[in-house]
């Protein structure tokens, strides 16, 4: 969004709804109802096969060079992380608005279902 004009950000309304999702379904820090997009970036991993500089536990200069991937396991987890971690921050800011009685109230019917 940062890189978008506000033309081409924006999302025009009518009389049914918004005619388009550009804005990701957040406006002016408020959901405005359409499907959330979200844009994340990640850390690129740090083992690689390149020689780096770093110091020893006496904090003498030496270098370290990784042979093989050991976190390569992350990349498949980090969509599912992503998408935990959005459902759990929702879910947060949620919980603060209802009183006790509405939560428990939504907890039963959800698990009714």
């Amino acid at each position: 969004a940062a890189a978008m004009r506000g033309s081409e950000n924006n999302d025009p309304i009518s009389p049914q709804g918004f005619l388009s999702n550009n804005s990701g379904g957040i406006l002016a820090g408020i959901s405005n109802g359409e499907p959330l997009i979200l844009r994340v970036a990640v850390k690129p991993i740090p083992s690689i096969h390149k020689e780096q500089q770093t110091v020893d536990i006496h904090n003498k200069a030496r270098s370290i060079k990784v042979g093989g991937r050991h976190d390569i396991s992350a990349i498949p987890r980090i969509v599912p992380v992503c998408e935990a971690m959005v459902r759990l921050t929702l879910a947060d800011h949620l919980l603060r608005q209802l009183p006790l009685e509405q939560v428990r109230e939504a907890i039963h019917r959800t698990a009714a279902q």
